[in-house]
């Protein structure tokens, strides 16, 4: 019984430190997903040599485009390239279907509309609830991030294991709920301590660690002030980097 967590980006919106967007992928030994997958998803993918056709879903914590805006490469390369012919399922915020959508007429025209020789199926996650996609239980929190949907912390379930996700968000104490009884928890950390609005600070997460009941911690969309002072973390606390593979 495992859960296999590759990071295969884990920057912010602006790509500081030379991070790649947001996306993560999740091996429970039966079943794969992607958690996010932002607009340079699909270099990072291609750069470690995976097999997008072996992944059975992708899984979304919100509707930006650091974290959805490489799904129209995606489903393009699925057609053309990889040449999918096993259901792929996406499942986000309500709403994930209209918005991924119009995001691939206006990168690619006409796109939303390919026979893409494969089923392609949306699906809307209940808003602090829980469901199964693709072999996983996911159970999501609603989070403080406006994005044109809700925003939401996630937590994924698969081979014995959990793995917590806070999405992008201010800091909230449903994070904590969030994180409870979880193998590990992955905490967007874009600010050391300087406020930036619907995003967490490092410092934040400092004072809640007697708190965070989560096996191990990994911060993640470090932005250019939480890089620059990464050295004054807790020791205890992972770092997300390009290509890591852990086990949760």
């Amino acid at each position: 019984m495992s859960m296999t967590l590759t990071v295969v980006g884990c920057g912010d919106a602006f790509g500081s430190g030379g991070r790649l967007h947001t996306c993560f992928h999740l091996d429970s030994g039966s079943s794969r997903v992607f958690v996010d997958f932002g607009a340079t998803s699909l270099y990072g993918l291609n750069r470690l040599g995976f097999d997008t056709c072996a992944v059975d879903a992708v899984v979304l914590s919100h509707l930006h485009g650091d974290h959805f805006g490489g799904l129209p490469f995606l489903l393009l390369h699925s057609q053309f390239v990889a040449c999918r012919d096993r259901p792929l399922v996406i499942a986000g915020p309500p709403g994930v279907e209209a918005r991924v959508r119009a995001a691939q007429e206006v990168m690619y025209p006409g796109s939303s509309r390919n026979e893409l020789g494969f089923d392609l199926i949306f699906r809307d996650l209940p808003v602090g609830g829980r469901t199964e996609v693709a072999g996983f239980g996911v159970e999501t929190f609603e989070v403080s991030h406006p994005s044109g949907a809700p925003a939401l912390a996630l937590r994924l379930s698969g081979g014995g294991r959990t793995f917590a996700y806070s999405g992008d968000t201010g800091w909230t104490e449903t994070l904590i709920d969030v994180a409870r009884g979880t193998d590990l928890f992955v905490c967007e950390s874009y600010a050391f301590e300087k406020p930036i609005p619907n995003h967490v600070e490092y410092v934040d997460i400092r004072a809640a660690l007697g708190r965070i009941a989560s096996g191990r911690i990994m911060l993640t969309h470090l932005g250019p002030e939480a890089l620059a002072r990464r050295g004054e973390f807790e020791p205890s606390i992972l770092v997300a980097e390009d290509g890591m593979v852990i086990e949760v």
